[in-house]
């Protein structure tokens, strides 16, 4: 029997996302000013962006449990890929905003069910090669695809000024990704083999260390201001121009990238402590971005670039330790539904302390994070 490197997996699914981010983040950079032509509101828009990442962070509880019921992890992601990615370009065949909302709603739903068992793929294909390495290189590769798809649609509306043909383009990247992840699934029909089973994690319930560490998590997104608050105060403060904006958030994605790998290989090194780390850096973001002048500000979009980066990659392979192979899944789905739950909570939070105080919400933000450092001290202290 031929055996296949893990890191291969590991850069195929990278490239499944990389193709992936490029189809529905370029979507979702024009998805508001596309409904606002069909005749949608601006409390529409902002209704269906909140419901969307609420159904796209809840539904991984289900999604979660169902696949560890049936251990289908390929069949469960290829379908949360294709009705993730084949949604967007259908936007195109789209008359009336509700059609097109509830399009993007189904793109949210197919995201939701792909990412525990996707993330599950990769907690086991990476236990051979460091989970930090390969979830930092997986997070590099998917902000490459956030950075890309954003400028091809922007390119295309320059040109056309047609989002139809925008929608259409974003065809190329799905068929592309679903295609990558068949020859994925060919080659690697059970990525499962890759770990082996250690006795140590091996219960029937979650352990006190899983849910200590899914809170401390859930404390630091709960602090972490969205870039769509960091966008609105920096355009009603006239501190950047209109251009600007998006060139700093493509900034921050591409720091997100960087810090995603530098932090998974310190991770596989030295353990937690790269984690707290790298809570403490990130948590000086939000007084840089919310009070500091033009340069002050791109310092705080490279502290809130780091910090994403360490979210979406250490932070992702740091749950596994605590999950035992046959519940990963369902580990993956409650970590991603309690994570999203307060985010959503201290997104709000933050939104109302903002029209209260700048200064409120920059204390209750980086109060928020630092009070994840003793629970995230707690974690590491226990044995993994």
């Amino acid at each position: 029997m031929i055996q296949r490197s893990p890191f291969l997996l590991v850069v195929l699914l990278g490239l499944v996302s990389l193709l992936g981010d490029i189809t529905y983040e370029g979507a979702r950079s024009i998805i508001g000013p596309y409904l606002a032509t069909l005749g949608a509101s601006a409390t529409v828009v902002g209704f269906v962006a909140g419901l969307g990442e609420f159904i796209g962070y809840g539904l991984r509880l289900i999604s979660g449990y169902f696949t560890d019921k049936i251990k289908k992890y390929w069949t469960i992601t290829f379908a949360g890929y294709f009705i993730n990615l084949i949604s967007v370009p259908a936007l195109a065949l789209t008359k009336t905003w509700f059609q097109a909302v509830c399009l993007v709603l189904t793109e949210r739903i197919g995201k939701a069910i792909r990412t525990p068992a996707r993330d599950t793929i990769l907690s086991y294909t990476t236990s051979k090669i460091g989970r930090g390495k390969g979830f930092g290189f997986h997070e590099a590769m998917d902000q490459i695809g956030a950075i890309t798809g954003p400028i091809i649609i922007a390119s295309i509306l320059f040109y056309t000024g047609s989002y139809k043909l925008s929608f259409t383009i974003l065809l190329i990247p799905a068929l592309l990704a679903l295609f990558i992840l068949f020859v994925s699934i060919f080659l690697y029909p059970h990525p499962q083999k890759f770990e082996k089973e250690e006795s140590s994690i091996e219960q029937k319930v979650f352990s006190k260390g899983f849910w200590l560490y899914a809170f401390a998590i859930g404390i630091y997104g709960a602090g972490y201001a969205d870039f769509a608050l960091i966008a609105y105060h920096l355009k009603k403060t006239e501190i950047l121009t209109g251009s600007w904006i998006p060139i700093f958030y493509a900034i921050a994605m591409g720091v997100d990238a960087i810090s995603a790998l530098i932090f998974g290989y310190l991770f596989d090194k030295k353990g937690f402590v790269i984690l707290i780390f790298s809570v403490l850096i990130s948590s000086l973001f939000a007084p840089c971005v919310f009070l500091g002048d033009f340069n002050v500000v791109l310092l705080g979009m490279i502290l809130w670039g780091i910090g994403m980066g360490a979210q979406e990659s250490i932070m992702r392979a740091a749950i596994s330790f605590f999950i035992p192979k046959d519940k990963r899944a369902t580990g993956y789905g409650i970590f991603n539904a309690l994570y999203g739950f307060l985010w959503f909570l201290g997104s709000t939070l933050l939104g109302a302390l903002y029209e209260f105080s700048i200064y409120a919400l920059v204390i209750i933000s980086m109060l928020l994070q630092f009070l994840s450092i003793p629970l995230l001290i707690s974690v590491s202290k226990i044995k993994l």
